[in-house]
């Protein structure tokens, strides 16, 4: 069945690449709601803004959703990867800025906040999407692929120059619980000299080291406290990726396999996708199909607490 939350829940903190401060509230859903973002802090004109593969405005810092009136909400992907990860189909997001709250750089705030409010089930069957055709999208030295399965599988393979990052490889099926477990802690990571670079240029702006990104120079770790993960930055590729899957605007049955892909490429495997032919089709899950997406599974002392 399709869920929603019990109640509304809020989380406030600075924008990562703004660093405006913003209220992020996710309010209950009816079925077939799908998840939706409302700007609250604009008085006139159309306010909604919908969490979906085509609203994307293709970058590579950050998943930027923008309706079709210009208004946009950025750095929605740690968000939406919890929503996916706790299995939550069905959300009304109002937020009264134009960033999500980085707050620690992971998912891990939103999966604990989500599952000590509750999970609410619906009366209507998951609609996910079944990927039937391998479909593969490439830019330079990175690419993307989905192909058929009979769950959500990720894997991701990074290679940086960084000692302290290198070559990192890691393979997860989504369900069982594996994202809140696995991956939801992992925090969002660059290195100094792109930090350096970045707030030259007036962004990352609500970053701050040990706080809400791993920072890497050269062979060190420069964040106080370390790693939470030896492999912390493929696990936060992801926690990404799921984050930006989950645009599909449901479930997606299908092997994700990305190497060096960002953001804007997965959003391009989305529209190749769904602009291919016999490439997909929404099925109605019955309770087998269902236990194989992300979300099921799901344990409370399994969820990483992070201070």
């Amino acid at each position: 069945m399709q869920t929603t939350l019990k109640s509304k829940i809020s989380f406030s903190g600075k924008g990562l690449h703004t660093g405006k401060p913003a209220t992020v509230t996710v309010l209950p859903a009816g079925a077939h709601h799908g998840i939706w973002f409302k700007r609250t802090d604009i008085a006139v004109g159309d306010r909604m803004v919908p969490a979906r593969w085509d609203a994307v405005n293709r970058s590579p810092l950050c998943t930027k959703l923008e309706n079709r009136a210009g208004l946009s909400i950025s750095t929605v992907e740690h968000l939406m990867a919890a929503l996916a990860g706790c299995g939550i189909h069905n959300a009304l997001i109002e937020i009264d800025g134009p960033e999500v709250p980085i707050l620690d750089g992971s998912a891990v705030p939103f999966v604990r906040g989500f599952v000590r409010r509750g999970l609410r089930h619906l009366d209507a069957p998951v609609m996910a999407f079944e990927v039937l055709q391998v479909v593969t999208v490439t830019e330079g030295d990175a690419s993307a692929t989905l192909s058929p399965s009979d769950t959500l599988r990720i894997d991701f393979e990074i290679d940086f120059t960084d000692a302290a990052i290198g070559r990192q490889q890691k393979s997860l099926v989504m369900n069982n619980g594996s994202f809140a477990r696995e991956l939801s802690d992992s925090r969002t990571f660059c290195r100094q000299a792109d930090v350096d670079a970045m707030q030259a240029n007036g962004l990352a702006l609500g970053g701050t080291a040990g706080e809400n990104a791993v920072v890497f120079d050269g062979d060190r770790v420069t964040s106080p406290g370390g790693l939470r993960h030896a492999d912390e930055p493929v696990r936060h590729k992801m926690l990404d990726a799921l984050g930006d899957l989950a645009l599909a605007g449901g479930p997606l049955l299908g092997h994700y396999q990305g190497t060096r892909a960002g953001h804007s490429l997965t959003n391009t495997l989305l529209r190749k996708l769904f602009a291919t032919p016999g490439a997909v089709r929404m099925v109605a899950c019955d309770a087998g199909m269902a236990a194989r997406l992300p979300g099921y599974g799901l344990v409370w002392d399994e969820i990483p607490a992070v201070a």
